[in-house]
């Protein structure tokens, strides 16, 4: 009898203590698109549903040590990036990424959050670029990150073909911009390979307050998707499938007093 595998996918990121977003979503995320879960943790913060009061960051050489042990023993099918707040740790896990040859990897630029404010320094940022950018199978930022990594103002879909240009001049493969900032009562993310649009997703908006942790949902269910070998188009179609029902799942739970979660296990949860 032969022995079963499981699809691996580890992510690298900030944990949340509120449970809705970060390594906390991730796994939730994997482990509901069919995967098994790892994480290496970056950064630990105090948050709820209301805000992120603090954030210890988890020094580089353990960030590294977490991802090492991991794929020395286990192996992984699939990386996805978040939060990585300090230059020293985004150069430790591009080495390892090469050094481990690391493939279907995932970035979710986690550099500014929903009201504009930085949640990483310069050289952070700087990092990502020239060290992870030219790794990533795609990246995935919502409109503040957009513009703070272009220096372009996205005020409407016709901006994204500009912005696509300006990612691909830094060395991105593939980049998924995401269009939850901009008005409307449809949604719709641009896939871009380099300049070339791949494929557009829409769908229509969801009255909620329950979108704490979309975005590190949706890059996590991508990675899972590429883990379980789908091409990239498909994998984030099938990404954008389980957000927008994992969402609409959850619009009618209250938890806590701010923005809540999404509702992951919304399959198997008996209503």
């Amino acid at each position: 009898m032969s022995m079963k595998h499981y699809k691996k996918v580890l992510t690298i990121a900030g944990s949340d203590s509120g449970g809705g977003a970060g390594i906390q979503a991730d796994i939730k995320t994997m482990s509901a698109c069919g995967c098994y879960a790892m994480s290496a943790i970056t950064a630990i913060t105090a948050q709820n549903t209301v805000g992120v009061s603090r954030i210890h960051n988890v020094p580089a050489d353990m960030v590294a040590a977490q991802i090492a042990a991991v794929l020395e023993d286990i192996g992984v099918d699939a990386v996805k990036l978040g939060m990585l707040p300090t230059e020293a740790s985004v150069v430790a896990i591009a080495g390892l990424l090469k050094k481990y040859e690391v493939t279907n990897v995932v970035l979710d630029p986690v550099m500014v959050s929903t009201s504009g404010s930085r949640l990483i320094d310069e050289p952070a940022a700087e990092a990502i670029r020239t060290h992870l950018f030219p790794l990533a199978t795609v990246v995935t930022p919502n409109i503040p990150e957009t513009e703070y990594l272009t220096g372009l103002e996205i005020g409407s879909e016709a901006d994204f073909a500009g912005a696509a240009v300006a990612m691909s001049q830094q060395r991105v493969r593939a980049v998924l911009f995401k269009a939850g900032h901009l008005d409307g009562e449809t949604l719709t993310d641009y896939l871009f390979d380099s300049e070339k649009l791949i494929r557009h997703y829409r769908y229509e908006r969801i009255n909620t307050l329950n979108t704490h942790g979309t975005g590190c949902s949706l890059s996590s269910a991508i990675a899972s998707y590429l883990a379980l070998a789908y091409p990239l188009a498909e994998a984030v179609q099938l990404a954008e499938n389980y957000l927008h029902k994992a969402i609409l799942n959850g619009c009618e739970y209250r938890l806590g007093h701010g923005h809540g979660p999404v509702h992951h296990f919304y399959k198997w949860w008996a209503e």
